[in-house]
């Protein structure tokens, strides 16, 4: 017998696996993992297929390639009037989790605190475990999961080297606002507190608010990795491109890690996703896609006994059930794929004390007549 003392002892099989297979073997409908059940774009499919027969099937260079980073420059600029040097400052990535291991891999060093705020994407705290950090968790509470920065201001030690943005947050659909930017630019001022700012979900804003990039924040700037994801902007999950932003001098700890554990990204996907977004409406787009679906969806389900909350960004929709059910929230999810059809993730999976606010969680990033039908299976309820 061989004796393996595993680095996470606590960790399994993530909930997104789980509610999945459940939702395959009892055929229901899956409204749990946040992946599209469309097509993207085929003209993005045949631009890949001409990269790779136009010879981009070898290493890519290893911060990317120059043209897609040139591409992400003009874009940033183009949106938020902010530069960002695509030969120093930003980095091609085997998508957004890639680049969340990479960075905090690129700082995090044993005893060192890291503040996230809850629920929060399930590879924060075990990535900042593996590297022996300590997690530093600020629950948020529905329906708001609004941010009080004087308590967070209270998590700091000196030991706190990082802080762990989501906005648009997974999997609560909440932002932050510029007020939220200017108590965060107050606490660490004057500090060598870090920002990883995970914005996947940056185009996937509502009813005409604006997505608060730190880079907006010249204070924030200076000391963030923002993380992107392309999987999320063009509907292909699968690809896992996404992309790192940060100031030259942070650039270049992340890339000593990215060179050994991705080294370089898929060739012509790069090629042909920097092709595609010289059109800018390929991307400028998706928030009203994204609003229509959320809003049918919305209007669906008013007609169920399911409280909805705010959904202000994102893919997802949370919903209570607190008038419907006192079961934790894990087993009313399970009776939802094996009585009524339909497979959903309980956010108390994203809070690492498995808090239950009897809120669950729903993908909108679906057909509408998946949307439609999972909605008559939900009014049974």
């Amino acid at each position: 017998m061989l004796n393996i003392q595993s680095k996470l002892p606590g960790v399994s099989t993530t909930i997104f696996t789980v509610m999945s297979k459940l939702a395959a073997e009892h055929n229901a409908i899956n409204l749990s993992q946040g992946f599209p059940d469309y097509a993207c774009d085929p003209n993005l499919v045949e631009l890949v297929s001409k990269a790779m027969q136009d010879g981009f099937n070898q290493y890519a260079p290893m911060p990317g390639s120059t043209f897609l980073k040139e591409t992400i420059a003009a874009k940033v600029e183009n949106l938020y009037k902010v530069k960002y040097n695509p030969d120093t400052e930003i980095t091609i990535t085997a998508g957004g989790t890639q680049a969340i291991f990479t960075a905090l891999a690129a700082i995090i060093s044993a005893g060192d605190e890291v503040i996230i705020f809850e629920p929060a994407y399930d590879s924060y705290a075990p990535t900042i475990k593996l590297l022996g950090g300590l997690v530093k968790t600020y629950e948020l509470a529905p329906p708001s999961y609004a941010i009080d920065w004087d308590m967070v201001k209270k998590l700091f030690t000196a030991r706190t080297r990082m802080i762990i943005l989501n906005s648009p947050q997974n999997p609560t659909g909440s932002i932050l606002s510029a007020d939220d930017m200017k108590a965060l630019i107050k606490l660490v001022s004057g500090t060598d507190i870090l920002i990883l700012s995970d914005e996947v979900y940056e185009h996937l804003i509502y009813d005409g608010q604006q997505h608060q990039s730190v880079m907006l924040y010249p204070e924030l700037k200076q000391r963030s990795f923002i993380v992107a994801s392309f999987g999320k902007l063009l509907h292909a999950t699968g690809w896992k491109l996404g992309y790192c932003l940060a100031p030259e001098k942070l650039t270049k700890e992340f890339r000593k890690v990215h060179q050994f554990n991705v080294f370089s990204v898929n060739s012509p996907m790069q090629q042909a996703i920097a092709t595609y977004l010289q059109t800018p409406a390929n991307y400028t787009g998706i928030a009203a896609f994204f609003q229509e679906k959320r809003d049918y969806f919305r209007s669906l389900l008013a007609e169920s006994r399911l409280e909805l909350l705010p959904c202000n960004g994102s893919y997802f929709q949370c919903a209570s059930y607190r008038n419907i059910s006192d079961e934790k929230d894990t087993d009313f999810s399970m009776r939802l794929i094996k009585e009524f059809g339909v497979a959903t993730i309980p956010v108390s999976a994203f809070y690492q004390k498995g808090t239950d606010h009897k809120i669950i969680r729903f993908c909108f990033a679906k057909e509408h007549e998946t949307l439609a039908l999972a909605a008559e299976k939900l009014k049974n309820i």
